[in-house]
């Protein structure tokens, strides 16, 4: 077997003895949302508006268990759904997730992501959520999946940080070094962590990072496996994600939590310091903020295929002419205090609640507005935290 293929029955050889991600499977759908998952509030993310189409064609890549792919089908109500995935034991598992909690609009491939090209059309959303970095060749990876994407179609990444990951990559290290010629046995790479990791002194570093960041999910095998004792696993810094991102030929979006690379939240007291920051490049400015904030376990974001139409609502003679509805991903509403796409609660005032109350999806903001006494600024603020969704006139 080529390199590829060696590493690919490894990390299938893994998801088949302990199927991951290892959520509960339900009679019903899963409960609340992942707005990154949800078309409708991720193209307002990306482009500040509404998409045209709902009758979407979804790939979720790397689908593992089928936790993202019943999210990605119940979020999507007009999509098709397409999963793949490396391991049949996962495989298995997803299909009667799906099938028990009424996610019909799906079908599932045995299938790597550099065979993709193998399904049939353009996907409009392809989903690849802790995939990229398991394979031998990321970049091969993502053209594969870029090829796939259709103009004006978004994909949605997540890979491993370097920096946030320092300890857990010792504990992998470790782990292998003991095993020896076992590793590769996964069970027995588990049960080796777990005795490093009951034996170790409480105030060693590695301790004490999992009891804080990690241990309330690692006390399940299938997640312990995925972090400690994975096959194939690369992590990255801002410049090697760029290196990625810039490989794939498409469009960088924008991180999916973009109050993380927000400098003034770590140098908001020397404002002196955040001018200068100005004059850095959008990657330097990334960069400068990882190193002073560490903690970066992962990147998650968004990439499109242009052309994508992108609105920024700031002439008032649209704005007064589109018709607002509801983020779908906001929860508690109708009232002043609710969470948000994010799960942060958000309190409005009396005059947004009531604008909140009237976007119908039918009314424009002018009409809204001859009842509700609020600015255009405060519509353009409700935008921005991403509460309501903007169709064009």
């Amino acid at each position: 077997m080529s390199d590829s293929q060696t590493v690919s029955a490894a990390v299938a050889k893994l998801y088949n003895t302990y199927p991951f991600p290892p959520e509960a499977l339900l009679d019903e759908p899963p409960p609340g949302y992942n707005w990154r998952w949800n078309w409708l509030a991720a193209h307002n993310f990306c482009t500040g508006q509404k998409p045209q189409r709902q009758d979407i064609r979804i790939l979720d890549a790397g689908c593992g268990t089928g936790v993202s792919t019943e999210y990605l089908v119940h979020l999507n109500p007009q999509a098709s759904v397409v999963g793949i995935d490396l391991s049949t034991g996962a495989l298995d598992v997803a299909k009667e997730r799906c099938q028990r909690s009424g996610a019909n609009r799906v079908e599932f491939h045995h299938l790597s992501l550099f065979d993709v090209e193998q399904l049939p059309g353009e996907f409009d959303l392809i989903n690849c959520v802790g995939v990229l970095h398991h394979t031998l060749d990321p970049i091969r990876g993502i053209q594969a999946l870029a090829k796939k994407l259709a103009p004006g179609g978004l994909m949605h990444i997540f890979v491993y940080g370097e920096l946030g990951r320092w300890e857990i990559q010792l504990m992998q290290k470790a782990i292998a070094l003991i095993q020896g010629d076992k590793k590769g046995d996964y069970r027995d790479g588990v049960q080796v962590g777990r005795q490093i990791f009951s034996s170790l002194p409480e105030n060693n570093r590695i301790v004490k990072s999992e009891k804080q960041r990690w241990s309330l999910e690692n006390h399940k095998d299938e997640h312990f496996a995925d972090m400690y004792v994975h096959p194939q696993e690369i992590d990255y810094n801002i410049e090697t994600l760029f290196e990625l991102i810039d490989a794939s030929g498409l469009e960088f979006i924008g991180f999916s939590n973009p109050s993380f690379w927000d400098l003034e939240r770590l140098l908001g007291k020397a404002p002196e310091l955040v001018e200068r920051a100005k004059g850095l490049s959008d990657r330097q400015l990334y960069r400068l903020i990882e190193l002073l904030d560490p903690e970066v376990t992962h990147y998650e974001f968004f990439l499109g295929r242009p052309p994508l139409i992108k609105a920024e609502w700031s002439d008032d003679n649209a704005l007064l002419a589109a018709i607002p509805e509801l983020n779908p991903c906001i929860e508690g509403f109708p009232s002043q205090c609710f969470f948000n796409y994010n799960y942060q609660i958000v309190n409005l005032s009396v005059e947004e609640f009531e604008f909140m109350q009237k976007c119908d999806a039918n009314s424009t903001v002018a009409e809204i507005l001859t009842g509700v006494q609020l600015g255009l600024d405060e519509v353009r603020k409700l935008l921005q935290q991403q509460l309501i969704l903007l169709t064009p006139a």
